[in-house]
């Protein structure tokens, strides 16, 4: 495949449309993220789950700042001249990013310290300050900190014999003063909170077990820090919290082993230059000085956090064994073609019988896809598996198949992403226990990663030599595939086993192919045939045929599929985009896209398919393409289409509940706004719950 085409300018597109039709992305990826927060501000949801909520907050914001802030500094810092869609440098952005975000955190702490805070107290679930501890509890403590927690502190002090010692992004540190008291002027010292140990330590082991009492591993620290500077009197002490940028950039050259370079720079990833600087809000005026100097951190990229720093956290309140404030739990059934049946059948006897659409992590993913793999692993009959893995679990079935695959003797082909971003080191780790169970790895493609998600089993029967496939939207990932909602085509279709038989060959040799018979493949042909697709329903509109495009995405920034829909919606064709995440499209303006609606669902599962309709054509496709620039342009995604009718019909329902007039969501409106929908509260459907009742009805 040839190195991934010029990235599409503003020049480009088409000069038609007003300039100013685009969202900028940055903001409305904080939009997306200020919806989770009003997941966890909603009290109808289990008060667990919002504290869930919360958390994945934090987490956004924590990736947000490391890669997305960090391409814009150093772009500004760099002078590059190159203006956002919506027409702003990247030092306006970060500007608008600074207000919007601090309005958020405010917004994140005070929906933890005056509603979920209290209102888990109030069910016994609680997360205590030092202030608050009875003396045995605090002895106890005690106990604990001088066992486990002091001999791993390290207090460095700043002096002239004493440099600014390194912070480490996203580490919890305490920022300390001390003075002596036999004289002599105030001291700073760092005291770094360990990331190895629990951040909230349990207080009362003893309690009723319906009840939970924690105490924040930086309060204990900070309680004791006479033990850490004996004989000095501590005259102040505050969390803070640096993030770094953790953007690699890969210089890749043809010559040059694509792992070792990757290696070298994630060597390099915990060094790089700061991006925001969080301080607890009691923090005094001349410490927040010291750590903007030492740090060498632009004012700006400073957040102010009420109450704790990084409630990602709550995760391990999460934990806690209260089923009565989570959600219920739920079991995904199998799939009713891989049912049990008195004479049980293989995975490949059924697809010579059909296709089968799964959907997860309603419909099992550990009886479907990974029970597929298995069984092709222990087939004798099975000639040869080839597989792409972008992220996997730690201990992935998966992985084991493969291994266990190749040990057979099979041909086993891994196409192992290591330039996923997060897991780099996880699949280095991966990609060398694959090589030394005989898997042939392929690391990747120089200028690209790939993020297609596609199996092909080859199959001897008889005289015949047979492909099943796979090609889904999410992960081979059995843990994620039961929290990420996504769908899966498997299937025997000889077109679709070519096609991916050819796509193997660009991929793991020096093949250069364009076109497919039953697939889209970028770069080069989502976005031409999604544009193609697109405008096809305008030329059915014209013709007084039925006409209309469903889209479920996670994003929606590429202009020219943008510029497309504009144009279809000016000629009248309905457009109904279902978005978890960005949208750069204005729906709803008078002449340019009237006849566009976005709404965006969010709930217990993450909404990850990728799903098309086209309703004139009557086409259906799904895949693992975003409408993203770099998703169409530097990376290897694959879109199929889906023909058969039982299939269809499938997608047709989960279209129709997401768009359902009831159904629970919000709605991008034209000047930006997401409103909560529907407004009265009347007669409102969750989606997701839907979806789980139907499958079980299936089932």
């Amino acid at each position: 495949m040839p190195s991934a085409p010029p990235a599409v300018t503003q020049a480009e597109t088409v000069t038609d449309l007003p300039d100013d039709r685009y969202f900028n992305r940055e903001l409305s990826w904080l939009d997306f993220n200020a919806r989770v927060l009003a997941l966890a501000e909603d009290s109808s949801q289990p008060l667990l789950e919002r504290a869930k909520f919360l958390a994945i907050f934090s987490s956004n914001l924590d990736e947000f700042y490391m890669v997305r802030v960090a391409g814009l500094k150093r772009r500004d810092e760099t002078g590059l001249s190159v203006r956002s869609a919506d027409g702003l440098t990247p030092r306006e952005q970060l500007a608008y990013i600074s207000k919007r975000n601090q309005e958020l955190v405010e917004q994140h702490a005070a929906a933890w310290e005056r509603r979920l805070r209290p209102a888990l107290a109030e069910h016994d679930i609680r997360i205590a300050r030092w202030s608050d501890l009875t003396d045995e509890q605090r002895v106890r403590l005690s106990r604990y900190f001088r066992e486990q927690i002091f001999p791993v502190l390290t207090p460095l002090a700043v002096d002239p014999a004493h440099p600014f010692p390194y912070i480490s992004g996203l580490s919890l540190n305490l920022a300390v003063t001390v003075r002596d008291p036999n004289g002599g002027g105030e001291r700073f010292a760092r005291v770094k909170v360990p990331d190895n140990v629990s951040r909230l330590v349990p207080i009362d082991h003893n309690r009723d077990a319906r009840g939970a009492l924690f105490l924040p591993l930086e309060e204990l620290i900070a309680a004791h820090l006479d033990n850490l500077f004996a004989g000095m009197q501590v005259t102040e002490v505050h969390a803070f919290r640096v993030t770094r940028n953790a953007d690699l950039e890969v210089e890749e050259d043809q010559d040059e082993d694509l792992l070792k370079a990757l290696e070298r720079e994630l060597a390099q990833r915990r060094f790089g230059p700061p991006v925001r600087l969080e301080v607890a809000d009691d923090m005094s005026e001349h410490m927040m000085e010291l750590l903007l100097r030492e740090l060498e951190v632009d004012p700006h990229d400073v957040v102010v956090v009420p109450g704790l720093l990084d409630l990602s956290c709550l995760w391990q309140l999460h934990g806690v064994d209260r089923t009565d404030l989570k959600d219920p739990a739920f079991v995904p059934v199998t799939h009713p073609a891989f049912g049990e049946r008195e004479t049980p059948k293989s995975v490949f006897a059924t697809l010579r019988e059909g296709d089968v659409l799964v959907h997860h992590p309603y419909d099992s993913f550990s009886t479907s896809v990974q029970r597929f793999i298995e069984q092709a692993a222990a087939d004798p009959k099975v000639l040869a598996i080839k597989q792409t893995l972008y992220r996997t679990s730690g201990d992935s079935p998966i992985v084991d198949a493969l291994i266990d695959a190749a040990e057979a003797g099979k041909q086993v082909v891994a196409l192992v992403e290591i330039k996923a971003r997060f897991d780099e080191q996880a699949n280095i780790k991966w990609a060398r226990t694959l090589e030394k169970a005989g898997v042939h790895v392929v690391y990747g493609m120089v200028g690209l990663k790939t993020h297609c998600k596609t199996a092909l089993v080859v199959r001897q029967e008889g005289s015949v030599i047979r492909r099943y496939c796979h090609i889904g939207t999410g992960n081979y990932n059995p843990k994620t595939a039961r929290l990420y909602e996504d769908v899966g085509l498997l299937t025997a279709e000889p077109s679709i086993g070519a096609d991916l038989t050819d796509l193997f060959n660009v991929l793991t040799g020096y093949a250069r192919q364009d076109e497919y018979r039953s697939l889209l493949v970028a770069p080069y042909g989502i976005r031409r045939g999604i544009v193609e697709l697109i405008e096809r329903e305008v030329e059915h509109l014209r013709a007084g045929r039925p006409a209309g495009i469903r889209m479920k995405l996670n994003s929606l920034v590429d202009e020219q599929v943008i510029d497309a829909m504009y144009r279809a919606s000016q000629a009248g064709v309905p457009v109904d985009i279902v978005v978890r995440g960005i949208c750069a499209l204005k729906p709803g303006v008078p002449g340019l896209s009237e006849n566009i609606n976005v709404r965006s669902i969010l709930g217990r599962f993450l909404e990850h398919s990728r799903v098309f309709h086209f309703v004139g054509s009557d086409e259906r496709w799904i895949g693992s393409a975003d409408m993203m620039h770099r998703n169409l342009d530097r990376r290897v995604e694959v879109q199929v289409r889906i023909s058969d009718p039982r299939l269809t019909r499938q997608l047709d329902a989960m279209f129709d509940s997401a768009l359902d007039p009831a159904t629970r969501c919000w709605v991008l409106e034209q000047n930006g706004n997401w409103d909560a929908s529907p407004a009265d509260g009347s007669s409102v459907r969750d989606h997701q719950a839907q979806m789980l009742l139907t499958h079980r009805a299936v089932g």
